[in-house]
């Protein structure tokens, strides 16, 4: 079993990313990371309700996706 207190769930949808990966764009390797990393930040308590909210949960995506080795998700 897992020892650890579970925060949550989290789905993702393989068509969707791969769809989306492909509108923007971008690796389904990349969106994959992206999606996953948000996902995390919702389930630590994070959103984008209002602008500031917004400005902070994406510098923070920014930054784990760069630690992990991976471009900017909001660049185009």
């Amino acid at each position: 079993g897992v020892a650890l207190p579970l925060i949550g769930d989290l789905a993702i949808c393989a068509p969707v990313v791969a769809r989306e990966a492909a509108e923007q764009g971008k690796a389904s390797r990349d969106h994959w990371a992206h999606l996953t990393v948000h996902g995390v930040l919702h389930l630590l308590g994070m959103d984008h309700e209002d602008e500031r909210e917004a400005q902070a949960m994406e510098l923070l995506e920014r930054e784990i996706l760069a630690g992990l080795g991976y471009d900017n998700p909001y660049e185009d």
